[in-house]
């Protein structure tokens, strides 16, 4: 029998990670469509726009300069250098989305993974491997947007980025785009089953016991 209400439960912090082109956008993008109880972190960035991208949905686009000012004021969970640009996870955009009971997945990298453990130790870390080193290096050349020395130097910080795979929580190898979106579909929902995130089993357990 169905319960009449749904319990609650407290957001979750969801990471992904991966090297480029192991398939980690590909999955996030899946899995927000799929998942309706999921958003993802818009981080901030000092990168510019590439084109169809949207300040304040892909990202929010800031100078170094109001970069260096947020950093000051403490309003990043997390942030990172990446390809000689910032990335920033935004304290209260989180905060909010986890308010709200909802979960917030991000896009982050190994460093920024670390920084928010320290500062929240409640996270679900998710890292993403290809198949191998072959593989990774050709769908980063299907692209066709990069360079070779682009390339190379991706290649060499996929080598780094791996190294810290045990820093993880579950780690998958994406050998099928699919098969490992719904891995990490089935981590998601174990995480959400957790006592310690379900704030309405103490009210539940209470009144069946009296």
């Amino acid at each position: 029998m169905p319960l009449p209400f749904p319990l609650k439960r407290r957001g979750l912090l969801f990471v992904l990670s991966s090297p480029s082109g192991a398939g980690k956008s590909t999955i996030a993008r899946m899995l927000l469509t799929q998942d309706d109880k999921i958003d993802i972190s818009v981080s901030a960035t000092t990168r510019p726009p590439r084109p169809g991208e949207v300040h304040g949905k892909d990202y929010f686009f800031v100078s170094d300069e109001e970069f260096d000012r947020m950093v000051e004021a403490g309003e990043f969970l997390e942030w990172a250098h990446v390809f000689g640009r910032r990335y920033g996870t935004l304290n209260a955009e989180v905060r909010k989305t986890l308010a709200a009971g909802r979960d917030v997945l991000l896009d982050i990298d190994w460093q920024g993974t670390q920084q928010l453990k320290q500062v929240d130790p409640d996270i679900v870390r998710v890292f993403i491997l290809p198949p191998s080193m072959e593989e990774l290096e050709r769908r980063l050349r299907s692209r066709g947007t990069d360079s070779d020395d682009v390339i190379q130097g991706r290649m060499a910080r996929a080598a780094a980025e791996i190294s810290h795979w045990a820093e993880y929580d579950y780690v998958l190898i994406n050998n099928d785009v699919e098969k490992c979106r719904e891995l990490v579909d089935n981590i998601l929902k174990a995480e959400r089953l957790k006592a310690t995130r379900r704030t309405g089993l103490t009210d539940f357990v209470r009144g069946l016991i009296g």
